[in-house]
């Protein structure tokens, strides 16, 4: 005996290092990288009909997956950035008034 699939079934995979989720529907199954929303999705009509290559192929040509080049860590004495945050600047501390007795 088989279970329907009537709600999203997600699973975590581990590829070559990398974090992705595995969603399951009734109308297709997604392969996004984890804490992202877009990813690869093929519907289970094309899958079945043998469309699922000619996606795949398209998919790969477009990078879907492509490792984005990680911009270079300032190097050491350099200024910090422009955009710091004002909040996290220290603030000088307040002589509170003297306490009659």
């Amino acid at each position: 005996m088989t279970t329907p699939l009537h709600s999203t079934l997600k699973r975590a995979l581990t590829i070559d290092g990398r974090e992705y989720v595995l969603t399951l529907t009734q109308d297709a199954l997604k392969l996004t990288l984890k804490g992202k929303r877009n990813g690869v999705e093929l519907p289970w009509a094309q899958l079945v009909n043998g469309e699922a290559a000619l996606a795949v192929a398209l998919h790969a040509s477009l990078g879907a997956f492509a490792a984005k080049p990680r911009e270079a860590a300032p190097a050491i004495g350099t200024a910090a950035p422009a955009a710091v945050n004002a909040r996290s600047a220290k603030k000088p501390k307040r002589k509170s008034p003297a306490r009659k007795k």
